[in-house]
């Protein structure tokens, strides 16, 4: 019996024992060893556990037991318990069509996958960007983005951002567009602001063919983003791939004299990466007076020093010269003469930019709850441009800060709050001459020559912005998103050119402030396949530097404010069909109130004495955006490999509400007043639509087809003028294949517009009789080669 009793003891010991044995183990992403924080460690019929911010999990250990692992946007990992002392390492696989991860310059989201982002984001990787010749951005913007078109005045120059409707400046005496300038979008490379202090952004010194990655936030993002109205355009350079190092040699060329050379070396490991980057780009232009030529040289590096800080750095120098040949009238756009603008042509109309921007990024993790990352950058600029209202140079310099703490808490039962606080600050000092231009009095036949200086401006422009924004992740994947964060503005402007017996006041300052931005939004995830949000934010624009001051009288514009924009949004974003079909569906108000115009002072009854900048009525935008990917195919044998179709469309009803100013009439008799009230905002089209189709075929060839689509759309906010709607139709074809143990090649050849279609590179909008820069008319071709040689082995 006593034997008996013992044994009886020592199992029940042995079993109570084995019972309270704990596995533990971390899940990572198995492609970029990320850790995955929320993902689901379950036994059949039930969860069991939930991973931390670190990835890592721990739970009850039952020997021969099966555990599953599953995350949203990865495929679920089923493993054999047959050792519970053995720590687990579980790299997940992500789904290959899944929606894409979001490096954006701030999110509080628990994950950076778009599902879990509460706002319309759009994302172009290397798939995207590169369906055509890579070179310009316009082509992957306007084919992949609803809701945003891009235009470039030149053939790589000039170009504008319109986002939801909100585009460019404030115009001169037509009134309420501006063809010269872009602003309302914060655009950022490499995590440096290349919109400047003073909101306008100028990108003919980006090499858009160095970009890897574009992500836009559609519509008012003052919370984390300070003065962005319209939205945020954030571009990085493409990245080493770790544990490679490479030199590589790019050749393209194409109509109309195009001509690309890429030189590049790359190399990464675990801790660190470099890339150097040159370029020279040449095109002989497809009108007349329109040849560009550029040289970029570019550096990149990240470096891991050690657990805790990191370091990332970038630099990057251009110098580029750009041909305007002028704007065509409707009359010769319709009569396809595309023999330019004669007043620019003798003027020699162009944009000459050398520039440098550099950035430098510190981060520092002081644990699992908290970071800090703190980047300073700088750029400058030295340009002149002249046009048919003659030449100017501007110097621009621009310094700055971000700041930004990151905090992460897990609460009880499997909640969590994360932040983001901080401050972005830039601050640009600049000086601007212009003059007129007269005839060359050696060269009759010659370009006109600099004449007289007829202004010299010194400005500074300063603007600060203060943030926070947190997430509270709730079970049943349910998120709640608020925020709040305020910008001001300083502008100072002295009158440098010296006119006799002035007595107007030659220093003009003013502020502006209390431009306060919320953000508050809502994000529920459905079978950890769709989710549905709803959001509300907020935006400014604050006057530029020219709009402050009535130069004519001297005085102060005191009674001019910023535009607001406030946008309320519903979507829904996820995968379907097996992970087949992913989507993204947007439906947006907005409103942009305070829209600035020009208001007209009369001299006598047939003469305009002065114009200023006044707040007028408002933009009423309503739209809709929707975007599908479907994987129809993919196999590892056979001469078909893979059938990826896309589409995406965009409706916009964007209306001018109570928007009234005063201009001179053509031809001038007498000052008007205008009212473009419940007429369709200039510059947009109603309805945009564009579908492809990407292939991967046999030994190595892949192919892509895509069709666009762009209703006609007024170029007079009276709706008077509209262009005319007009289709679309490239195509590529190429082989990517790898030899001699260490090289890879990828050859290409495309053609653009096969159709034939007349179509504009950019709409000039209340700008007449100046209206259309035609793209070119007849198909035009492109191709090249990319060689590449690896060095050593991979890791």
């Amino acid at each position: 019996m006593k034997p008996f009793l013992l044994v009886s003891v020592l199992t029940t010991l042995s079993l109570a024992v084995h019972a309270q044995k704990k596995l533990s183990g971390k899940v990572f992403d198995i492609t970029t060893k990320v850790p995955l924080a929320g993902a689901t460690v379950s036994l059949p019929g039930k969860n069991v556990a939930v991973t931390g911010q670190d990835g890592s999990f721990i739970m009850d250990c039952t020997p021969s037991g099966k555990i599953t692992i599953s995350f949203v946007g990865y495929e679920a990992s089923r493993i054999l318990i047959t050792n519970c002392d053995q720590e687990l390492n579980i790299g997940l696989h992500p789904l290959s069509n899944i929606l894409d991860t979001v490096e954006i310059t701030a999110t509080t989201a628990q994950h950076p996958s778009l599902l879990y982002q509460s706002a319309s984001i759009a994302k172009l990787g290397e798939t995207e960007l590169k369906r055509g010749n890579g070179l310009y951005l316009d082509d992957a913007i306007n084919s992949n983005i609803p809701g945003m078109t891009m235009q470039r005045r030149g053939i790589s120059s000039g170009q504008q951002f319109n986002i939801r409707g909100y585009g460019n400046g404030i115009g001169s005496t037509r009134g309420i567009s501006s063809n010269f300038d872009g602003q309302g979008a914060k655009v950022y490379l490499n995590g440096i602001p290349v919109t400047d202090a003073e909101g306008i952004t100028l990108m003919d010194d980006i090499d858009f063919a160095s970009i890897g990655d574009v992500e836009v936030v559609k519509g008012p993002s003052g919370t984390l983003y300070g003065l962005a109205i319209a939205g945020v355009v954030n571009l990085k350079t493409s990245r080493p791939e770790k544990g490679v190092t490479t030199i590589g040699q790019d050749i393209m060329t194409g109509s109309y004299g195009l001509q690309r050379f890429t030189t590049r070396f790359q190399t990464a490991t675990d801790r660190s990466s470099v890339l150097l980057n040159y370029g020279y780009q040449h095109s002989d232009g497809y009108m007349v007076h329109t040849a560009s030529t550029k040289r970029f040289a570019s550096y990149a590096g990240d470096f891991q020093l050690n657990n805790k800080q990191s370091i990332s750095s970038y630099f990057g120098f251009s110098n580029s010269y750009d041909q305007r040949g002028g704007e065509l009238t409707i009359e010769q756009y319709q009569n396809m003469d595309y023999s330019g603008n004669p007043d620019y042509i003798k003027r020699d109309a162009h944009s000459a930019v050398i520039s440098f921007r550099a950035g430098l990024a510190h981060t520092y993790h002081f644990n699992q709850q908290f970071s800090n990352t703190t980047s300073v950058f700088g750029s400058g600029v030295t340009s002149h441009s002249s046009s048919a209202g003659g030449w100017t140079d501007k110097n621009p310099f621009n310094i700055g800060l971000r700041s930004v703490v990151n905090m992460k808490f897990d609460l009880a039962d499997g909640n969590s709050v994360s932040s983001i606080t901080g401050i972005e600050t830039q601050h640009q000092y600049a000086q601007v001459i212009g003059y007129n231009m007269v005839p060359n009095r050696l060269d009759s036949n010659g370009y006109w020559v600099i004449g007289a200086m007829r202004s010299n401006q010194a400005t500074y422009s300063g603007t600060t912005s203060f943030f926070t924004e947190w997430t509270l992740t709730l079970p049943h994947d349910l998120s709640v998103t608020g925020g709040i964060g305020t910008s001001s503005m300083q502008i100072e402007l002295k009158d440098q050119f010296y006119v006799a017996g002035n007595t107007k006041p030659t220093h003009y300052q003013r502020s502006f402030s209390g431009m306060t931005s919320p953000h508050i939004a809502v994000n529920k995830i459905f079978s950890k396949g769709f989710s549905v949000y709803i959001n509300c934010s907020r935006g400014y624009k604050a006057p530029a530097s020219a709009y402050f001051f009535i130069p004519a009288t001297g005085q102060l514009n005191t009674g001019l404010k910023p535009e607001i924009g406030d946008q309320i949004e519903v979507g829904s974003k996820g995968v379907l069909f097996h992970d087949r079909l992913s989507y993204q569906l947007a439906l947006f108000d907005a409103q942009f109130k305070n829209k600035m115009t020009v208001v007209a002072v009369p001299l006598n009854s047939t003469t305009t004495a002065y114009s200023y900048i006044a707040n007028g009525g408002r933009q009423d935008d309503q739209g809709i955006e929707a975007l599908l990917k479907y994987k129809a195919y993919q196999s590892g044998n056979g001469f078909f490999r893979s059938v990826q179709p896309f589409a995406n469309f965009a409706y916009s009803h964007f209306r001018y509400r109570d928007y009234v100013f005063q201009k001179l009439n053509t031809p001038a008799t007498s000052i008007t007043v205008v009212d473009y009230s419940d007429q369709p905002v200039a510059g947009v089209a109603p309805f945009t639509a564009n579908m492809g189709v990407d292939l991967g075929l046999a030994q190595g060839i892949y192919a892509n087809v895509l069709y666009g689509y762009k209703d006609a759309m007024p170029i007079s906010s009276n709706g008077l003028n509209q262009t005319t709607s007009y289709n679309l139709l490239n195509a590529k074809l190429g082989i990517r294949q790898h030899f001699c143990q260490r090289f890879n090649m990828d050859l290409f050849f495309g053609v653009n517009n096969i159709t034939g279609a007349q179509y504009p590179n950019m709409v000039f909008v209340n700008q007449l009789p100046d209206a259309y820069l035609p793209a070119p008319n007849k198909a035009n071709y492109f191709g090249g080669l990319n060689l590449t040689y690896q060095f050593g082995s991979r890791n």
